[in-house]
């Protein structure tokens, strides 16, 4: 039986060996250079050295991402089905006693970031990470008296946890008494929203992720696929940190106050702004400690928000003073 996720407590994902990882892209159309690609921390990267994802066709090739002996390299499988928020799902199972991972990639005009978990399989879970863009500038020049430096992107987030708590709607059949501690499992899933904050005069944002909720887990802590009464999580408080000239950012995450618990620094956080005007955003946030009913829980989760304004902007936008 598996664990409940109030008392789940888990090893966390592996991490990558050396400094940040080049992540190399196709997108739809042109072919993205190598001097073109953001240098990942190793914090947030993880086990990913590189994906190439192309939007039309719906593929994502990864590498990088280990199992036991050896690497992930390979096309993952499309799965419409497991789809969540506008972010779209790919797994890989070579075999029905190997990990599964689950991807969720999302993009905007260019501006991607891909997230990707396995479930648990002998104690471990391991995790990768990515964001590039294929353009940048920003809205105004740093230091000028533009209007347009202070800008908003909103839209949807979607996290993995490292707990066996996912639908399991996605693994590979096992023969009848193939024993349960040999056998891998499926991510929980979180889904949230998220609002960013971009100073483009001062290079500097910050942001939050809210309404979050694991979505097959009920606020009793009982795995229930498809339950209308999803167990809520904190808020995510992306704290500001600068933007660099690149466009890329890092910085530190707490958790907000919970059920009149405070909260704390639980992470860190990474991305990209991307498009002509920084029209985008990519971000992943890399989070632990943070879900008070689940110790030793740890998150990775993504998101690709279009700027307020754009024609495709999120309705959160729609506000009375723009």
């Amino acid at each position: 039986m598996k664990n409940k996720i109030i008392s789940l407590a888990l090893v966390a994902g592996l991490s990558a060996c050396g400094g940040g990882n080049p992540f190399d892209e196709t997108d739809s159309t042109d072919e993205v250079t190598e001097e073109e690609i953001s240098t990942i921390p190793e914090e947030i990267s993880q086990s990913l050295e590189s994906f190439t994802y192309n939007a039309e066709n719906e593929t994502l090739t990864v590498a990088g991402v280990p199992t036991d002996d050896r690497t992930v390299n390979g096309v993952y499988t499309r799965r419409p089905a497991l789809d969540l928020v506008g972010y779209e799902a790919y797994t890989a199972q070579d075999g029905s006693l190997d990990r599964l991972f689950t991807a969720y990639v999302r993009d905007i005009r260019g501006t991607r970031a891909v997230t990707i978990v396995s479930g648990g399989q002998f104690g471990e879970f391991i995790v990768g990470n990515g964001y590039s863009n294929t353009t940048y500038t920003a809205p105004v020049a740093p230091d000028s008296e533009q209007d347009g430096g202070l800008v908003s992107y909103a839209g949807n987030y979607v996290g993995l946890l490292n707990a066996s708590d996912g639908n399991d709607g996605d693994l590979l059949p096992v023969a009848a008494g193939t024993p349960e501690e040999v056998l891998s499992s499926q991510a929980a899933e979180v889904t949230g929203r998220a609002l960013i904050t971009g100073d483009f005069q001062d290079l500097s944002m910050t942001g939050i992720v809210f309404d979050r909720v694991v979505i097959d887990v009920n606020n009793d802590g009982e795995q229930e696929a498809g339950t209308t009464d999803p167990l809520q999580v904190p808020d995510l408080l992306l704290n500001l940190t600068d933007i660099a000239e690149d466009g890329t950012f890092f910085g530190p995450v707490e958790r907000g106050e919970f059920n009149d618990q405070a909260g704390g620094s639980v992470g860190t956080y990474g991305g990209i702004f991307g498009g002509v005007g920084a029209t985008e955003v990519a971000g992943i946030v890399v989070v632990q400690s943070h879900i008070p009913t689940g110790s030793g829980l740890i998150e990775n989760g993504t998101f690709v928000l279009s700027q307020c304004g754009q024609a495709d902007e999120d309705p959160l936008c729609n506000q009375p003073v723009e």
